[in-house]
């Protein structure tokens, strides 16, 4: 049996909840954007394989989308994200990367007016995520939840009209 409309539906889904988590990647929250260097975005992907007797279907992205999504306990506290099974592990490099992105290569002026450079930022930064941690961002969790709800009953009818071609098919020359 053919199962074409089965693998319509999960190719609408599957395209679905990559466009939905890379909107809310780019929407962001507190600090921008989720996606400064666009990477992210860029990796997800979904990949479905209908066969006569099973369904295969996975999602893709970069090897850091859980910590984001789920957020990251940190060394002192985990109350930005207390469910994450990750722990936080902010790198220097990264970090520098990602202040670059942001416009702030120069530095930036501290509370009191004084100069912080880049350098001290960075260092600021870092010991700020591994000390807290990280808010869980469910930018690809919320996307799939969202998605599966009307999912669920698409899958179920397009089966069905899968079933129905199929047995019109294998039951026209009997009679």
């Amino acid at each position: 049996m053919e199962l074409k409309k089965v693998q319509e539906a999960l190719n609408a889904f599957g395209a679905s909840v990559v466009e939905r988590a890379k909107d809310n990647l780019k929407i962001g929250g507190k600090y921008g954007t989720h996606n400064a260097s666009g990477k992210l975005s860029n990796s997800l992907n979904y990949e479905s394989k209908v066969n006569p007797n099973s369904i295969e279907f996975d999602f893709y992205a970069e090897s850091y989308w859980k910590e984001l999504d789920f957020g990251t306990k940190g060394s002192e506290s985990s109350n930005k994200a207390p469910n994450s099974p990750y722990k936080a592990n902010a790198l220097r490099g990264s970090i520098d990367k990602w202040v670059v992105k942001k416009g702030l290569k120069y530095g930036v002026r501290g509370s009191k007016g004084q100069f912080i450079n880049r350098q001290r930022m960075v260092t600021l930064i870092t010991n700020s995520i591994n000390r807290t941690g990280t808010p869980e961002t469910k930018f690809f969790r919320g996307a799939f939840d969202q998605e599966y709800k009307s999912f669920d009953e698409n899958i179920a009818d397009k089966y069905g009209l899968d079933l129905e071609a199929f047995l019109k098919f294998t039951l026209k020359d009997i009679k």
